[in-house]
């Protein structure tokens, strides 16, 4: 099971990686948005901003997430590091429910190109 810290980096490296894209998918990490990434196995929240083409994680709490975030994502410890290391298809996690990704229906247009 990933720990806080192992997800929290995971977090830092999709930053990374979304700041030096290029093209549609730079496009598509230029919202700016409030995010939450609940962690299900820890019951931990990352809560934070989409901003200026990274996410920047403001704070960290137990439990689910006390408001709703305009970008929401739930899954395991152990499937956001595997996401973020590409061992892990977006597509096929969300389609089996392992990844929870809750956003209105224009932001989920345009997160497809980050995922």
């Amino acid at each position: 099971m990933a720990t806080i810290e192992e997800c929290r980096a995971a977090l830092g490296k999709f930053s990374d990686t979304m700041r030096g894209a290029e093209g549609e998918v730079r496009a598509a990490a230029a919202l700016d948005r409030s995010v939450s990434c609940h962690i299900t196995d820890l019951d931990v929240t990352f809560t934070g901003r989409m901003t200026g083409g990274r996410i920047e994680v403001d704070d960290t709490r137990p439990g689910p997430p006390r408001e709703k975030a305009q970008i929401r994502l739930a899954l395991a410890g152990d499937d956001l590091v595997a996401l973020v290391d590409g061992e892990l298809n977006f597509a096929t996690a969300w389609g089996s429910g392992r990844v929870r990704l809750e956003a209105s229906l224009l932001d989920l247009f345009r997160l497809r190109k980050l995922l």
